[in-house]
């Protein structure tokens, strides 16, 4: 942990270098971790170092608030709210990630039909302008625009470098159940029930494919009747297929998802299990996935025998928001289209409807379900033809995408899904100098 004063005289030594630098070119910040799933073109960057914004600052257990530097990872935030029995109310699922990059992306989990998504648990943010000043945004003051307009704007204006992130109360222990269903209509009708119900505390999913989906709920508890262990040996994922009735620590449940990356360990061999022996339990991690990824992404010779052994390949990564009436039609859809099993299901409601976060706009009140599915397909078509046709039958079925990972939108389809008039109007008041990127060509364009 770090001081508040220590926090301010950062924060200034950071303004002050920036106001200082007269930097002509693009912007961009120098970071310990990124879990983008796009690579940007290679070209000259004003490098803005952030790494040292990463220590919590302290959590106000009778507030049930925690204030955190924007590069904290949810690990570490995570590691000092447990003590008091408290947990941030949304935290996303690999302990790589950062509090500031899920907001300024969109961060989910399986308490999100309770709590929306990260952006809507947030009560203030400390945003760095690429002028060098520092404002204090909140819900209800000056800076609101920016406030509700950070959300989806993946550091094109601003970047965050103190928040304020609600708490909620948690047990020692997650009960968890997992139930099967054959038939995706009737699938989707349970999972409606079970968060309009709201009588657990995480609900999420997985489909193996079209006729064997488990809706998962978790509940927080005092005791458990015994305890899994999905850190080492045994994998979480298929223990879904194995078990109807499971115990994790509450500490284990909210990584349960990280020591495989979900199911993508895979790629690395992993999830044999001579290779895990071998591995060890240290190295089973996202944050050791993303170093190879990144190894993979920088070295031509390892692509090249890759496309060897696996034929040509379009990677499909990506999370959806459907809304729940049209979540079997989707499913279907993906698996006639696309194939990638399994795929992830997490249901997410507006916590407060009558908020508005205007670049990732979703209808106050209704219950959408993302679909997170990571994987590559064998194609002998041209560049993003998988991607694109996921793109359009979430448009067709009044969706929203996450842009962590590539997108082929033109220009104009893009701004009609996330609302150009308000981010100019955000871009205009905040970053009139353009040093930072437009949204379409840093998320679209990989500039």
């Amino acid at each position: 942990m770090t001081s508040p004063d220590e926090y301010v005289r950062k924060r200034k030594a950071l303004a002050q270098f920036l106001r200082a630098s007269n930097q002509t070119g693009p912007l961009a910040l120098e970071k310990s971790t990124s879990n983008l799933f796009r690579q940007r073109l290679q070209e000259p960057r004003h490098k803005l170092d952030v790494r040292h914004f990463n220590q919590v600052i302290q959590v106000d257990v009778q507030e049930r608030v925690a204030e955190v530097e924007g590069m904290t990872t949810y690990e570490d935030l995570v590691r000092e709210t447990l003590p008091f029995q408290l947990m941030p109310a949304v935290v996303p699922q690999l302990k790589s990630i950062t509090i500031g990059g899920a907001l300024a992306g969109v961060g989910i989990e399986s308490s999100s039909f309770r709590y929306g998504f990260v952006h809507e648990t947030i009560l203030e943010i400390d945003i760095l302008l690429p002028d060098g000043t520092v404002v204090a945004a909140t819900k209800d003051n000056g800076h609101k625009d920016l406030f509700f307009g950070f959300a989806n704007s993946y550091g094109t204006l601003g970047y965050a470098l103190k928040v304020k992130v609600q708490l909620v109360p948690v047990k020692k222990f997650v009960n968890l159940r997992h139930k099967r269903y054959s038939d995706l209509d009737t699938y989707f009708r349970a999972l409606g029930h079970v968060c309009r119900d709201r009588q657990v505390d995480f609900v999420d999913g997985t489909m193996f494919d079209e006729h064997e989906l488990y809706l998962t709920t978790g509940e927080c508890v005092d005791q458990a009747e015994w305890l899994s262990d999905y850190t080492y040996r045994h994998i979480y994922y298929r223990s879904i297929q194995q078990k109807t009735v499971d115990y994790l620590t509450i500490h284990d449940y909210l990584w349960r998802w990280d020591t495989d990356w979900f199911w993508c360990s895979k790629h690395f061999f992993v999830q044999h299990p001579v290779v895990r022996w071998l591995w060890g339990r240290k190295r089973l991690c996202s944050r050791v996935y993303w170093q190879l990824r990144n190894c993979f992404n920088r070295s031509p010779i390892a692509q090249r025998v890759a496309r060897m052994l696996t034929g040509r390949q379009e990677a499909v990564i990506q999370d959806v928001e459907i809304p729940i009436e049209h979540a079997a039609e989707f499913a279907r859809f993906f698996n006639r289209e696309i194939g990638i099993t399994p795929v992830w299901i997490c249901p997410v409601m507006a916590y407060d409807p009558s908020a508005s976060y205007p670049l990732y706009p979703m209808t106050p009140g209704k219950l959408y379900v993302n679909f997170g599915f990571w994987d590559a397909v064998n194609t002998d078509h041209g560049d993003g033809y998988f991607d694109k046709k996921v793109e359009a039958k979430v448009r067709e079925l009044q969706g929203k995408k996450s842009l962590y990972s590539n997108a082929y939108y033109s220009r104009e389809e893009f701004w009609q899904l996330y609302n150009e008039p308000a981010y100019r109007r955000l871009k205009t008041r905040y970053d009139p100098g353009a040093k930072l990127k437009d949204l379409y060509e840093k998320c679209v364009l990989k500039q």
